[in-house]
């Protein structure tokens, strides 16, 4: 079963690879591409690259092995980059939905509204606001106490599962993750379905 583990994931990383390094040169490439759609759709594939670069290599190795180890700092920053990746790109295909909304129903000011420098602004804005927000979750997470057992019954480190495994009051990180799913994801679901 671990083998077929290893044959299988390598196959979908380096196809998922392949699939976004094709997306990204192709939009590089062709200067007729160079709207902001698909700038964002270029971001979009660099951040999946990162999205599964950051769980998958790991697990083939792992299932290869047979060692499941991993360090506190290794889970941490596992789910730091988890929660980072997500939230950009929940943040990316809202911006997009937006574009999309401009473009059909201001197509005389879509020039002026989707200009080069609102497009940048938007992604760095959808990127430092991941950090603050990857942040925010990782350190509350961290800063429980953990007595119990130390297995975490995924192929990588999460927050609920870590919650599990806290023996301290873990109420007010549920209110956390309560309040910001549905303020984050309820936000973007609102600006796709506006559109």
């Amino acid at each position: 079963m671990c083998f077929l583990y290893f044959t299988v994931y390598p196959l979908l990383y380096v196809g998922a690879l392949l699939g976004n390094l094709l997306i990204i040169t192709i939009t590089t490439a062709d200067h007729t591409l160079h709207t902001p759609m698909y700038f964002f759709l270029r971001n979009l594939s660099i951040l999946d690259m990162c999205f599964v670069s950051i769980t998958v290599p790991n697990t083939c190795v792992n299932s290869l092995t047979g060692n499941r180890v991993i360090s506190v700092t290794g889970c941490a920053s596992q789910i730091f980059l988890v929660i980072f990746c997500a939230y950009v790109e929940i943040m990316f295909l809202s911006i997009m939905a937006w574009d999309l909304y401009v473009a059909i129903c201001q197509p005389l000011q879509y020039p002026i509204i989707m200009n080069p420098q609102f497009c940048v602004r938007m992604t760095l804005s959808s990127l430092l606001s991941g950090l603050m927000y990857a942040g925010v979750h990782t350190g509350n997470t961290f800063r429980l106490s953990f007595c119990q057992s130390n297995v975490v019954h995924q192929f990588f480190c999460d927050v609920p599962s870590l919650l599990r495994l806290s023996c301290s009051d873990i109420t007010s990180n549920m209110v956390l993750l309560f309040v910001s799913t549905i303020i984050v994801g309820g936000g973007s679901f609102g600006i796709i379905i506006m559109s």
